[in-house]
């Protein structure tokens, strides 16, 4: 990276592309994800006799921000523990990487069909604003969710690009820490790596920022920790996206129309 152009809040100027993570930055929907892999993992656990529960901070460490079947994957492994991969289409009863994946899922998706989701109020000033002023905005996110997290949050309409775990799974993209999806959503925008911002509350999220040398890593800290974050790639770091809307400015108006940005839509 070029290290002689600032990487603070000042850069948001400049960097006419937001890239935003979902859950956790968007929406607290990882404390419904933190509740269903917790649920997952520690009957999992018990039902093998291992004494040490699945805690918080294997969830930080091994599975938050990472694909589904990844996470699951991870850690197991930090257990010692190999499952059988089986295939995206297993039943969440099998004992297998795909099977133990789509089981969490069922648990995340009832548990949001029950209770909603509300956005963070903060990021929601700071995406409206960045919009009124002419940032081109998308959601890269490694959830199969993100759509209907987005309707149930009321913020479907902000965003003509989502490049999601479908998205990912379709297009053989792998997912973060790897930057591609975060590439792949600077291109739908029609924009350049250093012309775009990622916005993540992740340590796997600020790495792929990171490894793709996007023009400014901006990390939410909801609970990993700001030295975690900034030692994995955040540029700087906030609590709250409230905390910079203020150093947004207005963008110039696009001067062409790239035809591959039509809105996407994914399941």
């Amino acid at each position: 990276m070029n290290t002689s152009v600032s990487r603070d809040s000042s850069r948001l100027t400049a960097t006419p592309g937001l890239l935003f993570d979902l859950d956790g930055v968007l929406t607290p929907t990882a404390e419904v994800h933190m509740r269903a892999w917790s649920r997952l993992f520690n009957d999992f656990l018990s039902a093998r006799g291992d004494q040490q529960p699945y805690t918080e901070r294997d969830y930080f460490e091994h599975v938050d921000g990472k694909p589904r079947y990844d996470g699951v994957r991870d850690m197991l492994a930090s257990r010692g523990i190999t499952l059988p991969e089986g295939t995206p289409d297993d039943s969440p009863d099998l004992e297998t990487v795909c099977g133990l994946g789509n089981r969490k899922n069922s648990v995340f998706a009832a548990e949001l069909d029950e209770n909603g989701v509300e956005p963070y109020p903060g990021s929601v000033a700071f995406l409206d604003r960045a919009i009124a002023l002419g940032y081109s905005v998308a959601v890269v996110s490694s959830s199969r969710n993100a759509v209907p997290v987005l309707e149930a949050a009321g913020i479907r309409d902000r965003f003509d690009h989502i490049v999601d775990g479908v998205v990912a799974a379709a297009e053989g993209l792998p997912g973060k820490p790897a930057p591609d999806t975060y590439l792949e959503g600077a291109r739908r925008l029609g924009l350049s790596a250093a012309e775009c911002v990622v916005v993540e509350d992740a340590q796997s999220g600020v790495e792929a920022g990171r490894r793709g040398r996007f023009g400014l890593v901006l990390g939410v800290d909801r609970g990993v920790g700001a030295a975690a974050l900034l030692s994995n790639g955040a540029d700087f770091v906030v609590d709250d996206l409230a905390e910079v809307v203020d150093s947004l400015a207005q963008q110039p108006s696009p001067t062409t129309t790239d035809s591959t940005t039509a809105p996407e839509h994914s399941e």
